[in-house]
């Protein structure tokens, strides 16, 4: 493939550094950068680390919280063929070393917040490891003391702001490494490939709305794929970033009202906390900024979607459901869209599963296939295909694990998400369980999450009968 028509994340900067160039494009704090000095600094960043020594292919792994730097590690990285591989700031040493070791960076990068734990790694733990950097020091006395450590701003100095270079990419193309346990317990890293992200934010563009004149709350961490991805929609758009360290729902809705924030994404638990906080510091003020709102990690309860629609009533609400080796969602579906009067998500009765969540259609660029059991003509495994899934874990040359053979001629691969579900006549995904917590009775798989009412009333009524139990008082269903 000719480099002109390769795809690489970094292609966002020319158009931050041309369309957004005097228009802030990141907001941290009481810190705010122009396009044209957000890509400044990626740049020096980028020229700092070729100078340093870091070589295509090599690893660097970040354990921060969210900020404007953080994307401009990400980028700089990227920019000179490296591979970032985020550990999460929540890990204990035992685990970070654990995920290090699996991936063997060359380069760790740190905040004040993580940095305890950083300074306690020592380069015989980590044998690849070459050099320490801390993004970023608030402190004249704490820089000073770890004398260990390379800056962000000495990597930057006797750097002249070069043009925007020729990219430089990694084996196979890689440029992420995202950490999801699977189903081993053990820290698995999904390696993600530049059209992956790329093909996934053009799906998020389409499907949600984003635009150049959106202001995007980060209150998802970058070490999560649903993070990282939503940030890669923002930065191809040209939108402005507003980056919190961490999400806390007091402050969250604080600097929505300040910063005119017009969209970011959730989950039912940060939903949650978000409504009970606006119930109670601002009496249920409602937010007519926000415009658009996209849920995953779960679907909304009907209560929950109610409230949500109250404090943001010019919110468009999507629910999204996807995983890190498909590079985040899979399907998209709209809760609650407010130019539609009296909107309300119905579903057809016929041929409608009787059980499971609608998670929605699939994305525009996504191949879903319910490979059905042998003992179901309706229910199967969820597979999927295309431009968006991993490129494989990392250090496994095939990702052999999650893979289904299909049954076509080309015998192409599919993912296996490990879940399982069924299509309605409408081309909507149900989602029912997991594939491993299936349970084989009378020659019928029987998922946990299709246990009806009237299941539960039965195994009452037998269980009552033959050991004169009373299971409601014992909170079993």
């Amino acid at each position: 493939m000719a480099n002109h028509s390769r795809p690489h994340i970094c292609q966002c900067l020319t158009r931050l550094a041309s369309v957004k160039r005097n228009a802030v494009v990141t907001v941290y704090g009481n810190r705010k950068r122009t396009g044209r000095e957000f890509v400044d600094g990626v740049l020096s960043l980028a020229a700092g680390l070729i100078r340093l020594g870091l070589r295509n292919g090599d690893v660097v792994s970040i354990a921060a919280f969210n900020s404007d730097l953080f994307l401009e590690w990400l980028l700089a990285v990227a920019l000179v063929g490296g591979v970032v591989a985020p550990l999460n700031y929540r890990w204990s040493l035992k685990e970070a070393k654990m995920a290090m070791l699996l991936v063997e960076p060359v380069l760790l990068v740190t905040d004040e917040t993580c940095v305890s734990w950083c300074i306690d790694v020592q380069n015989g733990d980590i044998p690849s490891l070459k050099w320490r950097v801390l993004m970023e020091s608030t402190s004249t006395d704490f820089a000073n003391e770890l004398n260990q450590f390379l800056t962000t701003e000495m990597l930057k100095q006797r750097t002249l702001v070069p043009s925007l270079a020729t990219y430089a990419w990694a084996s196979d193309d890689a440029v992420v490494i995202c950490f999801t346990s699977g189903t081993t317990g053990r820290p698995k890293g999904v390696t993600i490939s530049h059209l992956a992200f790329i093909t996934q934010s053009l799906a998020k563009i389409a499907i949600a709305g984003y635009g150049e004149d959106d202001v995007y709350l980060h209150t998802s961490p970058l070490v999560h794929i649903g993070g990282l991805s939503s940030a890669m929609a923002m930065l191809m758009v040209g939108a402005c970033h507003v980056l919190l360290p961490k999400f806390d729902a007091k402050t969250a809705l604080q600097v929505m009202e300040q910063n005119h924030i017009t969209c970011f994404i959730t989950v039912p638990a940060m939903m949650a906390d978000l409504i009970r906080v606006n119930r109670t510091t601002k009496n249920g003020a409602e937010n007519r900024g926000v415009r658009k709102i996209l849920n995953g990690g779960g679907s909304l309860s009907s209560e929950l979607l109610k409230e949500a629609v109250n404090i943001f009533p010019c919110a468009r609400i999507l629910s999204a459901y996807g995983m890190t080796e498909a590079c985040s969602s899979l399907t998209f579906m709209t809760l609650h869209d407010p130019t539609q009067e009296s909107f309300k998500v119905t579903y057809p009765l016929l041929n409608q599963p009787k059980q499971g969540t609608c998670v929605g259609k699939p994305a525009p660029h996504i191949e879903l296939m319910v490979k059905l059991d042998e003992d179901s003509s309706r229910v199967g495994k969820i597979l999927t295909r295309g431009p968006h899934t991993m490129l494989r874990y990392w250090g496994h040359q095939v990702a052999q694990e999650n893979v289904e053979t299909s049954e076509s001629r080309s015998n192409e691969a599919w993912l296996d998400t490990g879940d399982i579900g069924a299509f309605d006549e409408f081309g909507n995904l149900w989602l029912i369980g997991r594939s491993n917590g299936r349970i084989k009775t009378g020659g019928e798989n029987v998922y946990p999450e299709e246990v009806t009412f009237q299941h539960k009333k039965l195994l009452d009524i037998t269980l009552k009968f033959f050991y004169g139990l009373n299971l409601r008082r014992w909170k079993l269903f």
